[in-house]
């Protein structure tokens, strides 16, 4: 099958880019990330996030919770103290009334992340049952844009200006199809001299223009290390949370060394907005399908997603076993 029959291109090399991330990354030398799709904060969202990890400090983190936490979890995790304080004394004041902080103090300890107890005066007093990490190296920021010409450059100028100026990452790339000619196209466009440019081709990619180190601002430390955790737990292959990998025209095709999403009734590399209940191709798995197994394991629909969800935990395993 061509690349000529695609409904959305994108989306499949948005897919190819996070698995070669995965593999390969960075493009000067290897080095361990974790990488992760479609993340970003109220102001921003950025195709592929790719977080540099340190293996040894990974692998604590990791051993705390394969899940990640959210702002509120993550507020109480990381100052949680080596010793019973009261939680009012080991977090710093939040903008928001304390009483919102409780049920946090409860949800960590419900999970196992902290030890809570009364102490004296009925207060909550709570402890750790692990350090949190400093697990985090980098955060590199990756625009996907297959065919970069002239009106996608235009496009994406003011986004990625917006990038540079905010430095909410440390490098900011765009990559882009290479088309083998002698000189890319996307380096005739007039992008931002700080933003590197690569030219994926398969499961390779090759640096058409290095990025310039940016330098984020200290200010920024919990909103980069609440847009980790985030990275950490959804990774980039939760795109079956939006589709309908229940319908038995659903299909994972491999691209090179990634699986993408493809429609059997469409004959196309479907995208999350295609691939909707709202579809009129969609047809449920047949009740004999989903019932295979013993006792009830679901239909191949359940099999997909029990496959990439392995293999993010696979990928997690890599960078530090």
């Amino acid at each position: 099958m061509s690349d000529t029959t695609d409904r959305d291109p994108e989306f499949a090399f948005e897919l190819r880019v996070c698995r070669w991330a995965e593999l390969a990354w960075h493009p000067d030398g290897p080095r361990p990330a974790i990488v992760a799709r479609q993340l970003g904060t109220r102001e921003r969202r950025w195709d592929t996030v790719v977080v540099e990890v340190d293996p040894e400090a990974f692998a604590a983190r990791h051993a705390l919770s394969t899940d990640g936490f959210d702002s509120d979890l993550l507020r109480v995790v990381r100052h949680a103290p080596a010793e019973w304080r009261w939680y009012r004394d080991a977090i710093p004041e939040p903008d928001f009334p304390w009483r919102h902080v409780v049920p946090a103090v409860h949800r960590a300890a419900g999970r196992g992340l902290v030890e809570k107890r009364r102490g004296s005066r009925n207060r909550v007093e709570y402890r750790q049952t692990a350090p949190y990490p400093d697990w985090i190296e980098r955060i590199v920021a990756i625009e996907n844009k297959p065919n970069l010409d002239a009106s996608a450059a235009r496009a994406l100028a003011d986004q990625l200006e917006h990038d540079v100026s905010r430095a909410l990452a440390d490098e900011v790339w765009v990559a882009t199809e290479a088309t083998g000619r002698r000189v890319e196209p996307a380096l005739l466009e007039d992008m931002p001299m700080e933003v590197g440019i690569l030219a994926v081709d398969g499961d390779s990619a090759d640096v058409l223009w290095h990025p310039s180190k940016l330098t984020p601002d200290p200010d920024d430390a919990r909103r980069r290390l609440v847009l980790a955790e985030r990275a950490y737990d959804r990774g980039w292959r939760t795109y079956l949370d939006t589709m309908r990998p229940d319908c038995r025209h659903f299909e994972l095709d491999r691209r090179g060394r990634a699986l993408v999403p493809r429609c059997a009734a469409k004959q196309c590399y479907q995208s999350q907005r295609e691939c909707a209940h709202s579809c009129a191709e969609f047809e449920p798995d047949p009740p004999a399908w989903r019932t295979k197994g013993w006792p009830i394991e679901g239909g191949p629909g359940k099999g997909l997603r029990r496959i990439l969800e392995s293999r993010r935990e696979r990928a997690r395993r890599r960078l530090y076993e």
